[in-house]
């Protein structure tokens, strides 16, 4: 069912009234409406679309998947198109629900293609800061924005402590490798997808901001500019975690190197002691005469000859730190 509300003179008026009645409140010049469409098909937008003069490319745009995040700006509205996130905890996997939306002088429209978006957080947000109703659409849009930024900013700081752990692994005694390596990538991935949707964030907001917009009065222009700044540490906090995640691949191939050398190293050392035991019994164990060839004295001089030979070499190596 679609979410609306009605806003009059800074209050909230009605809420979830009938589809029938928008057109004629958009036709009100005292009301501000939030109309909230999910799914909708092109004839469900088409009476919005007359309504509010909506062109044509901004409704294609709404009703197409996987937008860039932008603002365009057109004579009548602008439109938003942006994406909230939210993370798997267990996998650190990224989801993205992307929406739209119109922006006119007295009317917010939100199109989503889905129903991820948490819609009762934006009617939360809004109740919360209702003194700001006053200024408008531009109070709506501001609650829409920073709902969308905040779960920027909420994933981007529970992948900060998903890496903290891949940190723990990689140093750990006996690390699961196969784990980490699935954990790094899923990780690596979600920075990739949260970077194509916060950076451009910047650009939206920016543009709002511009003074040739009217939907920003100087009264929301603090609130903006507060959601702005959280997109800029989001973005750079994206960017330092990518380049974390690297790091983290880098050292943990260069401690496998390591490791697979220090194996070789030790294997190398105890083949090298066995082989003098093997040199000594294959010598003794010629077909032929040697001195104590067939005397209890021989057996017991390559005995010895074996533990002495062994022992020397295994302490040369342990001084060494070969094994």
């Amino acid at each position: 069912m679609p979410r609306n509300r009605l806003y009059r003179d800074g209050t909230l008026a009605e809420e979830d009234f009938p589809l029938a009645d928008v057109p004629r409140l958009l036709r009100d010049e005292d009301a501000v409406v939030w109309l909230d469409l999910c799914g909708p098909t092109e004839s469900d937008l088409a009476v919005i679309a007359d309504e509010l003069g909506l062109h044509e490319t901004s409704v294609e745009d709404a009703l197409e998947h996987h937008e860039r995040p932008k603002l365009h700006q057109y004579d009548t509205h602008l439109l938003v198109n942006a994406y909230a996130v939210s993370l798997d905890e267990a996998s650190g996997r990224l989801t993205t629900a992307e929406l739209s939306a119109f922006v006119t002088a007295r009317a917010l429209i939100t199109v989503r293609n889905d129903d991820r978006f948490d819609v009762d957080a934006l009617t939360r947000r809004w109740d919360e800061s209702s003194s700001l109703a006053g200024s408008g659409v531009g109070f709506l849009l501001h609650g829409l924005l920073d709902v969308v930024v905040d779960s920027h900013f909420d994933a981007v700081q529970a992948l900060d402590d998903h890496i903290e752990g891949l940190e723990d692994l990689v140093f750990a005694e006996r690390p699961d490798d196969p784990d980490m390596q699935r954990r790094a990538l899923a990780m690596r991935k979600s920075l990739v997808t949260l970077r194509r949707v916060v950076l451009p964030m910047r650009e939206v907001l920016s543009g709002l901001m511009r003074r040739d917009h009217a939907v920003v009065d100087s009264r929301m222009t603090p609130y903006y500019q507060d959601v702005y700044d959280h997109v800029l540490r989001a973005s750079e906090w994206t960017e330092s975690l990518r380049d974390m995640v690297a790091t983290i691949r880098d050292i943990q191939l260069n401690l496998q190197g390591n490791r697979l050398n220090l194996i070789m190293k030790k294997v190398t050392g105890w083949a090298a002691i066995i082989a003098v035991p093997t040199a000594v019994t294959g010598f003794y164990g010629q077909n032929v005469p040697y001195p104590g060839f067939d005397q209890v004295w021989g057996f017991w001089v390559s005995t010895v000859a074996m533990l002495l030979l062994s022992a020397g070499l295994y302490a040369l190596f342990k001084r060494r730190d070969w094994i």
